[in-house]
């Protein structure tokens, strides 16, 4: 296993690349990037590259009241029983008896799956390889790549307690992938360190 603790969300739609949760509680949402586990028929690995609040209502948009959230708790606290929150993950692996794979589950995770957040020792194991990042690259999907990949290596960095021989491993890799492109891969690895 390689998540901990409490649920935070519960698949609400799904694909072969992709899934959707809506999150259990309003504070429980899972941060850009970070690696995350819908347990289905398998253990799916996603990597969160988007979050959202909304109606619960699709034909009704949540209004402003020029008031703090503080304030809209205190005197209107059925507004946040009309919204939710949900967060959509680009999948990159999954586990099976075999162990962690970083490639596409053969079946995405199914509706009312829970998610979990990958622990540090989950976190540590799937990016022990870089086979994500080619996933990543290689994704026809509209997400923001270069940001996503910035995030999760800095997540995987941070679990390793800032091990600088991780970033090099990670510079090899990504110099691969993105062959003559310096430039952008100089910009990936500024940012992985701010």
């Amino acid at each position: 296993m390689a998540f901990s603790g409490k649920r935070i969300g519960e698949v609400i739609e799904s694909s072969t690349t992709q899934f959707t949760a809506e999150c259990i509680e309003r504070e429980g949402v899972p941060p850009f990037g970070s690696l995350v586990v819908a347990v289905s028929d398998y253990e799916v690995y996603g990597l969160v590259f988007e979050v959202r609040t909304v109606s619960v209502d699709p034909g009704r948009r949540p209004m402003a009241y020029g008031k703090t959230e503080e304030e809209l708790m205190m005197e209107q606290p059925q507004i946040f029983e009309l919204l939710r929150t949900e967060f959509q993950a680009v999948i990159c692996g999954y586990r099976d008896r075999e162990g962690v794979r970083q490639a596409l589950p053969p079946t995405p995770p199914r509706i009312h799956s829970f998610v979990y957040p990958c622990d540090l020792e989950g976190v540590r194991e799937f990016t022990s390889s870089f086979d994500f990042l080619r996933m990543l690259f290689s994704s026809y999907l509209r997400i923001p790549i270069d940001e996503l990949i910035i995030a999760s290596l800095r997540n995987a960095y941070l679990a390793r307690d800032g091990d600088p021989s991780y970033l090099i491993k990670a510079g090899k890799e990504l110099s691969k992938l993105l062959g003559d492109d310096y430039e952008r891969l100089n910009s990936i690895f500024r940012r992985i360190g701010r």
